[in-house]
């Protein structure tokens, strides 16, 4: 009974993480957005940027660091000024400015955060 116990607790514990990450709320048609990085905030569980694009401020969350190194993507590529093309799938919620990066785009260069992923 303990050991089920465990399990339950874990799960429950576990939940609330796994509602916001992963691909759940993203919507299933791609999405592009070209602006320019206002702030970042890297590192684990995943990077956020803030990108200013057609006058609005756009959340972009982009890999953990291990994955963006994978890709090519330094710290100081994704800082503030940057200016970059993001393409991956926005939220479910049309009135969110959110969006997950399968791929960026920085002058002209892929960098492909997801190459399991079309």
């Amino acid at each position: 009974m303990r050991l089920f116990h465990a399990f339950v607790v874990l799960g429950l514990l576990a939940t609330p993480a796994l509602a916001h990450h992963g691909w759940r709320w993203t919507a299933d048609g791609e999405f592009s957005l070209t602006g320019v990085v206002t702030e970042s905030r890297l590192g684990n569980p995943h990077g956020v940027l803030t990108v200013e694009a057609n006058g609005e401020s756009w959340t972009v969350e982009v890999g953990q660091p291990w994955r963006n190194a994978q890709a090519g993507l330094s710290d100081d590529m994704l800082a503030p000024g940057a200016e970059l093309t993001a393409e991956g799938h926005r939220s479910t919620d049309p009135a969110q400015l959110l969006m997950k990066a399968e791929r960026i785009v920085i002058g002209g260069q892929l960098h492909d955060l997801y190459p399991d992923r079309s």
